[in-house]
């Protein structure tokens, strides 16, 4: 499958992320327009001036988590929901929190039509993560920041992975991965990319 094909081309080798990228189709995640293009490598527009993410960045990123089954993720920025629904494939449970409402309820309602039970959407302020469920093992941010948020580095579980772009402009981004340790944090950087900011407060829908 030429999807496939591509992941691996552009680096994603694990085998659990692409029987995941595999299962979850794309198309129910991309309206509109650009339905056609559902399984070209690229970022797409959605509502709220968001974007899907290409999906060779969602299985990078995916893979850099090093998810194991009976881990309990977070992720801040649900958008399509897309990026949830695979890692409702490698985890025992995901939380997606947006600040967009209206996104929110799209997702919710494609993770039912899916028959993806583990997952919950939340519609918060990202930013602060979700203190009653923590600490997390794994959290995935898909919005950039300048640097990692205070309170999701709080919200980490020592031995915890958090992935997520940082960057001061779209235009200069990258990837990073921070790993909690009983000493604190290290971080290691991974690949350029490009990301919607990540915004406090609540959207206005």
């Amino acid at each position: 499958m030429q999807f496939l094909f591509t992941l691996r081309q552009r680096g994603v080798t694990n085998a659990r992320v692409l029987t995941a990228m595999e299962t979850i189709d794309r198309a129910p995640f991309v309206r509109g327009t650009f339905s056609e293009r559902s399984y070209d490598d690229t970022p797409l527009p959605i509502a709220c001036g968001q974007t899907i993410s290409q999906p060779s960045v969602v299985g990078l990123m995916s893979q850099a988590l090093e998810i194991e089954p009976r881990h309990k993720v977070l992720e801040v920025g649900t958008g399509s929901g897309y990026q949830a629904a695979i890692l409702s494939q490698l985890c025992r449970r995901v939380y997606t929190v947006d600040r967009h409402a209206s996104l929110v309820r799209e997702a919710r309602a494609i993770f039912e039509a899916m028959d993806l039970t583990n997952i919950t959407a939340i519609t918060a302020d990202g930013s602060f993560g979700l203190p009653d469920q923590a600490p997390f093992d794994r959290i995935l941010v898909t919005a950039a920041a300048e640097d990692p948020p205070g309170p999701l580095l709080a919200q980490l579980a020592v031995g915890g992975i958090m992935v997520l772009p940082v960057g001061q402009s779209d235009m200069v981004q990258s990837l990073i991965r921070v790993r909690r340790t009983d000493a604190g944090f290290d971080y290691e950087e991974l690949l350029p990319v490009r990301f919607v900011p990540l915004l406090e407060g609540l959207g206005q829908d």
